[in-house]
């Protein structure tokens, strides 16, 4: 059950603080909830395809056993949990601790990734989880760049680099620190096989990338709630 207890402990805390008063973000579970809908569907078909060619998969003895199209129940609540943890801490900071919109550093990190992203997919075409969420978040961040120009992204950056902090010590649970074989264990094939701990560097993007989908919807679906 090790698997499941990571998911119910990342997002146990973050739902206890929703009723907060001076956070409600109970409040904007049906724009969260769209958000991670529309955007679980193309992730969780990645998923699925990925683990059917091994790209990376799953140890039995930290499952409980229920499976769905080749992925465990475990994986379909991560897709819930985790962005559920990571809109609910970007909603805290935008809510209270961040009093700017960070525009010139999210300009930067944003000119970055871009580059970054474009030279990981150039070089490493072969690698199917290098390739595919370099292209892939590529294709996000030139969407929001030079089209949707969203005067929050400095703040998501910002958020990001904080939650950078848990997701070394989620990620390195579920890829094997402090577990004698990895809960989710990755192919180094299909990778560039670089590891921060256990975690595959690839896992940093792939998680801002989901991030950053989820929380582009949420804003949309945000504002269409409060303009009604």
């Amino acid at each position: 059950m090790e698997y499941l207890l990571i998911d119910i402990g990342a997002v146990s805390v973050p739902f206890i603080y929703s009723f907060h008063s001076k956070l409600r973000f109970n409040e904007k579970w049906k724009a969260f909830a769209l958000a991670v809908l529309i955007s679980g569907i193309p992730f969780l078909i990645w998923d699925s395809i990925f683990t059917f060619n091994g790209v990376w998969g799953f140890t039995p003895d930290y499952l409980i056993g229920v499976d769905l199209f080749s992925l465990p129940l475990e994986e379909y609540l991560f897709f819930l949990c985790i962005p559920y943890a990571c809109v609910f801490t970007y909603h805290c900071f935008s809510k209270i601790w961040f009093k700017s919109d960070f525009v010139l550093f999210g300009k930067y990190v944003m000119n970055a990734l871009i580059l970054l992203m474009s030279i990981s997919a150039i070089l490493y075409y072969d690698r199917q989880y290098t390739f595919i969420t370099s292209v892939g978040f590529l294709g996000l961040l030139l969407f929001l760049k030079f089209y949707a120009r969203p005067k929050w992204i400095g703040r998501f950056f910002m958020t990001y680099s904080v939650l950078l902090i848990p997701f070394v010590i989620v990620n390195g649970l579920l890829t094997g620190t402090g577990f004698d074989t990895p809960i989710v264990w990755y192919n180094d094939a299909e990778n560039i096989g670089f590891r921060l701990l256990s975690i595959p560097v690839e896992d940093v993007f792939y998680g801002m990338f989901l991030v950053l989908l989820i929380v582009t919807l949420y804003e949309k679906f945000n504002e269409r709630f409060e303009q009604s």
